[in-house]
Order: C-alpha cells, then sequence, then structure tokens
C-alpha cells in the first residue's frame, strides 16, 4: 500500500458528502407557511444552507418583511420538528461519494463529519442513509457549545474542525495529517483558522464562485477528492 499524504479527512455535509437541499428546502416552506409567508422556490435554499437551518428560515422570512423576535423563535421550532420527521425524504450521497470513502478506508484514513446541521440530524440523516459508522466521529453546529459570546462554536470558527482533527488522532502526534472538504466560506475560514488545508466542493452549495473560496484545490466531483488530496500542501 502506498503512503497516503493525510492520515484524516474531515467533511461538510450538506453540498459536499450529500446533496440534501430539498428536504431543507421542504422544511423552510413548511415552516413559511405556517408563518403566513409565501414559500420560496425549493432550489433558492441552495444559496442559503451553508450558515444552518436557522439563517435559511431567517433570511427567508427577512426576505418578506421579517417578524417578532418571538414569534421567528417559535416558527423555528416548528421547522425544527418538521425537519426532524423529514430529513431524509430525498436527500442522498452524491456521485462518487461511496467509492471514494471505501478508497480512503481502504488507505486506513479516518473520517469525520464537521456540519453546521445540529448533531442530532447529521447522524440520524447519515444513520438512514447507511453511512454514519464510516466516519469516527459526527460533529454538529450545537456540539462544541456555546463561546463567550454566548454563540455557538460552529463554522466558520475553527473550533469543531479542530475538534474533529483530535478526535481522528486518537491521541497519535497526527495532528498536522488533518485535511478538511467543504463548499462554502464557512467551510474555507473554519479550515484555515484551524490550521488544515481545504478542498471546496465545487459541485455543491458553493456561496461565491467556487474558485474564490480561497481553498487549496478544487473538485468539480467526487471522483477528483483523492488526486486533490494528494496535489495538497505536504503536512
Amino acid at each position: 500500500m502506498n503512503h497516503f499524504p493525510y492520515s484524516a479527512i474531515g467533511f461538510d455535509l450538506d453540498g459536499t458528502l450529500l446533496d440534501t437541499f430539498r428536504d431543507l428546502g421542504e422544511a423552510v416552506n413548511h415552516a413559511l407557511e405556517l408563518g403566513g409567508f409565501k414559500p420560496v422556490p425549493v432550489d433558492s435554499s441552495k444559496d442559503l444552507i451553508g450558515g444552518g437551518a436557522k439563517i435559511m428560515l431567517s433570511r427567508a422570512v427577512d426576505a418578506q418583511g421579517g417578524m417578532e423576535r418571538e414569534d421567528f423563535r417559535a416558527l423555528y421550532k416548528k421547522m425544527l420538528a418538521f425537519y426532524a420527521d423529514n430529513n431524509a425524504v430525498h436527500s442522498r450521497p452524491y456521485p462518487g461519494v461511496i467509492d471514494a470513502l471505501d478508497q480512503l478506508a481502504e488507505h486506513g484514513v479516518k473520517m469525520a463529519v464537521v456540519t453546521n446541521k445540529f448533531e442530532s440530524f447529521a447522524t440520524d440523516i447519515l444513520t438512514q442513509l447507511g453511512l454514519a459508522d464510516r466516519f469516527v466521529t459526527i460533529i454538529g453546529g450545537d456540539t462544541m457549545g456555546r463561546g463567550r459570546d454566548g454563540q455557538l462554536l460552529a463554522k466558520p470558527a475553527p473550533d469543531p474542525v479542530i475538534e474533529a482533527r483530535q478526535r481522528c488522532a486518537a491521541g497519535q502526534d497526527s495532528t498536522g495529517q488533518f485535511a478538511f472538504v467543504g463548499d462554502s466560506s464557512y467551510d474555507v475560514a473554519a479550515a484555515k483558522a484551524a490550521g488544515v488545508p481545504v478542498i471546496v466542493a465545487a459541485y455543491g452549495y458553493c456561496d461565491k464562485p467556487p474558485h474564490e473560496l480561497g481553498g487549496h484545490a478544487v473538485i468539480d466531483g467526487f471522483d477528483g477528492l483523492i488526486p486533490a488530496l494528494h496535489s495538497l500542501p505536504r503536512p
């Protein structure tokens, strides 16, 4: 077996491993209708996914005049309740994901998921799709708790990426052999702040043109992942 340049890889979930926009979009529209707002095109949810479900709903509500904070909180909870029961109806792995994960596993690479989705949702979806057991850890937007400012320590903060790197290291001094894959400015900022190289998934829900996100490499599909890992700056 040839030496593989990275001992562990972290992945974003929505728009990187899984195509999830339809389930998320339908949850947003369910909440909008309950709140008396007009539904938005489901495809538009692709532009809002990176920051998490709360930002998705907030932007959709604000675009139609907004609502009081307490009313929004209640509506957000209803959205989450709907999504909890309907989070893997349409969501599927992108083409090439399974093959790439298999190849990484053959190289002994440990894998982690770092998403801004709640950990319970991420774990539930990956379990339903038969993928959860492939990852050493699944870190969600709520896993790390809150910082001193009261905000969740989620991407673009580096904390969840650093935590994933540490969990994958399993006590070994291999922290420099971790790379990250994501599709948004949140992913790139978090990875860079954590000091790890990052690959941009151009096929995902990029909030900027992929080559302008500042990643160390860009892939158009998952079949390009392993070649891209070999091309990254060596740890």
